[in-house]
């Protein structure tokens, strides 16, 4: 077991596909490609960078994660790389890009038109540009007060989930460039129901990115479930980088419904406890979750729950809120099982 840390002030990083079927969940396993063939942190970033928006992506929180890589590499030389929560995968194009030497990758969530996405953009990114390219043309074409009827009629072809994975995707892809605020939400029938976003010419189709990220997805596992599926992958010379949805920081802060499933408090207890398991299997991890005793100070949710780690407090920008003057810095929590 690691020894216990609690940093009270903030982290300077100068300072120092099989798996298993959870109960209750549909586990889809997308096989790795075959042979198909904003700037995030400039110094970093070399080509690819991510293909979605999504809330919570950590591009302000890629220099520090950088720090605590490469004190990981530097400890056991990570060869597999495994993201068991991989949203928009900031983290994912950026370690693709930078660290070749790990030569598996496995990356999963239980979002299932996001991990087609991940597919189709692998294996046929072709095909996904052409009809990326057809929405926007159409898109473009119309008058302004005509695009949120086109947009409307857009989400309720998606949501008839009757579409082959590529048009899905093109949808998926569309209509989180051109919704409100980049969201992705589902009601509890699991219908997408985020509304138009107004923005006058959003970049639908960005041919050059897809075509990168197609590049550096290929040799990248691709999972779609429960991230406990995920422990298979578990060694000595493995990283997992968790990026769960956050504990909510108010009532009004909840922004987690990315799938019908609810992430409660026993979801992040079941959470913690995998890390244990993954400790225990001699693997190293790195996860972050939001700093819940900003906001109420007695609350030592993660503090007690992650005693046996290393907890660092990080300055991160937040941009999802409805109400701008509500966006900002925010105090946030990673979580490691190494010095």
């Amino acid at each position: 077991m690691h020894t216990y840390t609690h940093v009270d002030n903030f982290y300077s990083p100068s300072g120092i596909c099989t798996g298993i079927k959870a109960e209750g969940v549909t586990r889809v396993a997308i096989e790795p490609a075959k042979g198909c063939c904003e700037e995030i942190f400039s110094t970093k970033i070399k080509e690819a960078k991510p293909f979605v928006k999504w809330a919570g992506g950590k591009r302000q929180l890629i220099p520090t994660i950088d720090e605590f890589v490469a004190v990981a590499n530097g400890k056991v030389a990570i060869d597999t790389y495994v993201e068991p929560f991989v949203g928009g995968g900031a983290v994912l194009f950026w370690i693709l890009s930078n660290y070749d030497q790990i030569k598996r990758v496995v990356i999963n969530d239980i979002n299932v038109d996001l991990m087609t996405a991940y597919q189709v953009v692998r294996d046929a990114p072709e095909d996904l540009i052409e009809a990326l390219a057809k929405l926007q043309s159409k898109y473009y074409s119309i008058k302004v007060d005509e695009r949120m009827v086109f947009f409307n009629q857009v989400r309720d072809a998606y949501n008839k989930k009757e579409l082959d994975s590529v048009e899905n995707t093109s949808y998926f892809i569309f209509l989180n460039r051109t919704c409100f605020n980049g969201l992705y939400r589902v009601n509890r029938k699991g219908l997408y129901n985020v509304p138009f976003g107004k923005y006058v010419s959003p970049r639908i189709c960005d041919e050059t990115n897809i075509y990168a990220c197609s590049r550096l997805l290929q040799k990248v596992e691709i999972l779609c479930g429960d991230y406990s599926q995920t422990i298979g992958y578990a060694n000595q010379h493995s990283l997992y980088y968790f990026d769960p949805p956050y504990k909510p920081l108010s009532m009004t802060s909840n922004f987690t419904a990315y799938s019908t499933t609810a992430y409660n408090d026993e979801e992040q207890i079941r959470l913690s406890a995998f890390c244990q398991k993954i400790d225990e299997a001699g693997s190293l991890f790195l996860l972050s979750n939001s700093d819940v005793s900003q906001v109420d100070h007695g609350n030592c949710f993660f503090d007690d729950l992650y005693r046996d780690f290393n907890i660092h407090r990080v300055r991160a920008r937040r941009m999802i809120n409805s109400v701008a003057s509500k966006r900002g810095d925010v105090s946030e929590l990673l979580i490691c099982n190494f010095h």
